[in-house]
């Protein structure tokens, strides 16, 4: 493991490197091209143009940086992959996901945003009773990079709320918005020992295109043991996907696992 100090410098020419590119990006967002991975189009995320496929180029920086403090990747162990849905929970969707996860005695792990649980607080607890893992996706979901520290962090605390009360437990690991990565909110998470979790594979499901697409790239560039696989729950795209793609996965003999909760081994 990388030593803290070569972490913290990691993080910093990391965040230099993002916002270069982000600002090269942002002419293109005002040009009509979609900007967010999380918004439905998007083609750049984060401010990173997507030209490696589902590969993010992030993966490049992020590998210097121990998994304790922003985890791309989980553990090989058992051939098992990591299936994470953001921007729960969704009152007709995840119920879907849910029940396609159950079929196929699949565990995955949700990120979801702290107002919807409040609208839609049986649905989140039967997430954590059915064995998946549940963890924060803010509380509003907004453009972090528009925010200072002290209002991220109170996105990050007021979803903590609504995730207590529907059996998130202590500190739910955390995934912000779009992916972001701001510095200062890297090194205070990390200094309160709450890693943030990215992803090693963007199925891209969130795009305009038809599920077949995602599909065909699923299967022309499979998901590897140890993948943090980056879906969404909101929309009906990821329904078509699972079902194509869980029986294919399972036939490979795939375990298809929920990430390890806070404190629990990677």
């Amino acid at each position: 493991m990388p030593a803290p100090g070569f972490a913290v410098g990691a993080i910093v020419v990391f965040a230099g490197h993002n916002a270069a590119v982000g600002n090269r990006n942002a002419s293109r967002s005002r040009n009509g091209h979609a900007r967010g991975p999380d918004g439905g189009g998007a083609v750049v995320r984060d401010g990173m143009e997507r030209t490696m496929g589902p590969r993010p180029r992030k993966l490049q920086l992020l590998r210097w940086i121990p998994s304790g403090i922003v985890k791309s990747r989980a553990s090989a162990r058992d051939a098992a992959i990591y299936l994470t849905f953001d921007d729960g929970p969704h009152p007709e969707h995840t119920p879907r996901v849910l029940d396609l996860l159950a079929r196929h005695g699949a565990r995955g792990s949700f990120f979801v945003i702290g107002d919807k649980v409040r609208s839609n607080p049986d649905l989140a607890r039967r997430i954590t009773a059915e064995g998946h893992l549940i963890g924060n996706h803010s509380n509003t979901h907004p453009e972090f990079r528009a925010l200072d520290l002290a209002q991220q962090l109170r996105e990050i605390e007021l979803a903590d709320q609504e995730l207590a009360g529907v059996g998130g437990g202590h500190d739910p690991l955390v995934r912000t918005p779009r992916g972001a990565l701001p510095t200062r909110l890297v090194l205070e998470l990390a200094r309160r020992r709450r890693p943030i979790v990215y992803w090693s594979y963007d199925t891209m499901d969130y795009r305009r295109g038809p599920p077949a697409d995602v599909i065909d790239t699923l299967r022309r560039e499979p998901p590897q043991p140890g993948d943090i696989l980056l879906m969404h729950d909101d929309g009906p795209a990821v329904i078509e996907i699972l079902e194509a793609m869980l029986p294919e996965w399972t036939a490979r003999g795939l375990q298809l696992r929920a990430l390890p909760g806070y404190g629990e081994a990677a």
